[in-house]
């Protein structure tokens, strides 16, 4: 007697849209990793600047490593890196607008560096009045945006992220979690938005630039036996 053989199912292929899916949502978070090692980078580069100025102070039991900084500082900033750094991108996506200025990894590096100079202008330069160096590092950081962004969308991100980052370090330092020298703006140094609306631009065009590797999928053909 010959016996029915059964042959057993081979691995079933996935469509070009689950394909598309998938491979979108792998990009997303390989980027997202990037972004955030990147943000907890800067953090602890551009913090220890500040502490070493006795610009920003935290309480001795929670300096916890060799950066004398708090050990929620980089994560909570690489978070953010990450999230502004997704963000950019896809709003220019939803708008429709790509962002095509500049689009070039040795201009981002400039981009960094001119951060990392206001940052540390924030830190090391001392001003008579307050409210002039407020002003100059608002100039500097809207020059930082007309040099390496100049959107609407960027420009609009930059002071929604540096009007909430502003609202949450306002409420960090009311509740006794650490606390600025001298502070003009409430519980905070009046130059701290330009330093986080001059963040938000530069993790937007990393974000943008890394998105720019976003893998494309070609659909797969069905073969007809």
């Amino acid at each position: 007697m010959a016996e029915g053989k059964t042959e057993s199912p081979g691995p079933r292929k996935r469509g070009p849209y689950i394909s598309s899916v998938t491979s979108q949502s792998v990009n997303v978070m390989i980027r997202g990793v990037v972004l955030f090692f990147i943000g907890v980078f800067l953090a602890l580069v551009l913090n220890l600047l500040q502490i070493q100025r006795n610009v920003t102070l935290f309480p001795p039991d929670v300096v916890t490593s060799i950066f004398s900084s708090a050990w929620w500082v980089p994560p909570c900033c690489g978070t953010a890196s990450a999230v502004i750094g997704l963000l950019y991108p896809c709003i220019d996506r939803h708008l429709g607008e790509p962002h095509k200025f500049k689009r070039e990894w040795s201009s981002v590096m400039r981009c960094v560096a001119v951060f990392v100079g206001i940052n540390h202008a924030s830190a090391k330069v001392d001003f008579d009045n307050n409210f002039q160096f407020s002003l100059t590092l608002a100039a500097l950081s809207v020059g930082l945006w007309w040099t390496f962004d100049r959107s609407r969308s960027g420009f609009g991100l930059g002071v929604g992220i540096a009007f909430l980052a502003t609202v949450v370090t306002q409420l960090l330092v009311y509740n006794g979690v650490y606390q600025y020298t001298s502070p003009d703006f409430l519980y905070v140094r009046s130059w701290l938005p330009c330093i986080f609306f001059a963040g938000g631009i530069t993790m937007g065009n990393i974000g943008r630039q890394l998105a720019m590797y976003e893998c494309k999928v070609i659909p797969e053909k069905s073969h007809q036996e």
